[in-house]
């Protein structure tokens, strides 16, 4: 009933009176809690992948340096040592939310606050009165077109945060459209990628830092780098996390944390909740992770498929996708990415909200070619996906990670934790999750 109203909200009223609704909101939240943000050094992470994981990874950098951080990214929210998992479903949450967040960590005595933007977000004005220091950018591909129109909008209001900083900017130079976030005028850029990637437009920026990762090493649940002579081992699994790692030394760096401590404190990383986790070992793996967009999606799988035993190994995938009328371009996308990586495909429930499931769940194997099962009951899912594996094998599960809900119609929602789902799961089939001796 209440998106609906929404929905109907957004159809009736014109787009200038939502747009100064927002906005008002904005101010009336920062003005009531007294702007804190310009009490603390605020750093904000946009980007379509990798924005959580890289807010944890630099948090972990600054803390190992000694500051007081707080981060707000949608595995938690974090205030110094004391730490709440971010049950509200949004990567980006509302205004008052924000800046009650800020308040709390100035008085807190933080001093450094981390926070990821959402092109949502920064269509909706949530990003203002806010005195970022640090903008940060991850890497972009399509995604939320129904929100913004088409791609080129989607990457216009990402880089709406780095026109609006003006102190250090920190971009991904391997992505295709690092070029247009070079272009933003600041004091400082950093920019990081891989050794020997071709790149176009670096040269925007006469004095561009540049931080690049060579000797690259990945394994099952590590990857290892060098950077300027430092070696660097971290307890993360995919090749993907060595940017996310980058972007967080980056982060060190710009706040002035030697090398040597972003090492150490990466060196302590075992894992990020719901980001390439692993549920159990033995006799097969079973991994969860937060991915439900095609490029994510499809950077699991190829780290997963590779890590497969060779001898007869199969990746057997879980999958399904979002309701609420986000996004519906992208559903047969995710499954024909599952048709190319999966041995074995089960398609099922994630997060309906006001959509039949089921519709949802076809849409979604109409691009697995036929070979997708479909279980409407997730628990019933990951139970048919542990029960085809075998000794060698790995299960992976996506499009959940860390989340606390499954979001039904009419607001309703499920109580959820799919990693605890998978071990309840495996201890029924007789296995006792846990890593090989």
């Amino acid at each position: 009933m209440i998106s609906r109203l929404k929905r109907t909200a957004k159809k009736i009223i014109p787009v200038f009176v939502i747009d100064w609704y927002h906005f008002c909101l904005a101010l009336s939240g920062a003005a009531y809690y007294g702007f804190p943000a310009s009490k603390l050094k605020v750093i904000g992470v946009t980007g379509t992948n990798g924005k959580s994981s890289t807010v944890e990874l630099a948090s972990i950098i600054m803390e190992e340096a000694g500051f007081p951080i707080a981060s707000l990214s949608s595995i938690q929210f974090r205030i110094k040592d004391k730490i709440e998992p971010n049950a509200l479903k949004m990567t980006m949450p509302g205004r008052w939310t924000i800046q009650s967040f800020f308040s709390r960590a100035a008085a807190a005595g933080c001093n450094i606050a981390f926070l990821e933007v959402t092109s949502e977000g920064i269509k909706q004005h949530r990003h203002r009165f806010i005195e970022f220091d640090t903008a940060v950018f991850t890497n972009i591909t399509p995604e939320h077109i129904e929100a913004h129109g088409n791609f080129e909008n989607y990457k216009l209001a990402k880089g709406k945060l780095f026109a609006a900083v003006k102190f250090r900017h920190i971009v991904n130079l391997d992505d295709p459209n690092a070029g247009y976030f070079l272009s933003f005028p600041s004091k400082e850029t950093y920019g990081y990628g891989l050794k020997g990637e071709a790149r176009k437009n670096t040269g925007i920026k006469k004095d561009l830092k540049i931080v690049e990762a060579e000797n690259i090493k990945i394994g099952f649940n590590n990857i290892g780098f060098r950077v300027k002579g430092v070696d660097f081992s971290i307890g993360l699994g995919g090749g993907f996390n060595v940017y996310n790692a980058l972007a967080a030394i980056c982060v060190g760096l710009s706040q002035g944390v030697s090398l040597q401590t972003c090492q150490a404190a990466l060196a302590k990383v075992t894992g990020l909740a719901g980001r390439m986790e692993e549920a159990a070992n033995d006799p097969f793996r079973v991994v969860v992770d937060y991915a439900f967009t095609p490029n994510a999606l499809e950077k699991v799988y190829a780290t997963l498929k590779d890590q497969v035993n060779p001898k007869g190994g199969k990746l057997i995938c879980l999958l399904g996708a979002c309701g609420g009328g986000r996004d519906k371009w992208k559903r047969p996308v995710l499954g024909n990415i599952a048709n190319k990586y999966c041995d074995e495909i089960i398609i099922t429930n994630e997060d309906p909200y006001d959509e039949d499931p089921q519709e949802i769940i076809d849409q979604v194997a109409k691009g697995a070619g036929g070979r997708a099962q479909k279980i409407l009951d997730r628990r019933e899912a990951i139970k048919r996906a542990l029960g085809l594996a075998k000794p060698g094998d790995i299960v992976v599960m996506t499009g959940k990670g860390c989340e606390p809900w499954i979001c039904l119609k009419n607001g309703e929602k499920t109580a959820w934790n799919e990693r605890m789902v998978a071990i309840e799961e495996l201890e029924k089939l007789g296995i006792t999750p846990g890593k090989k001796s």
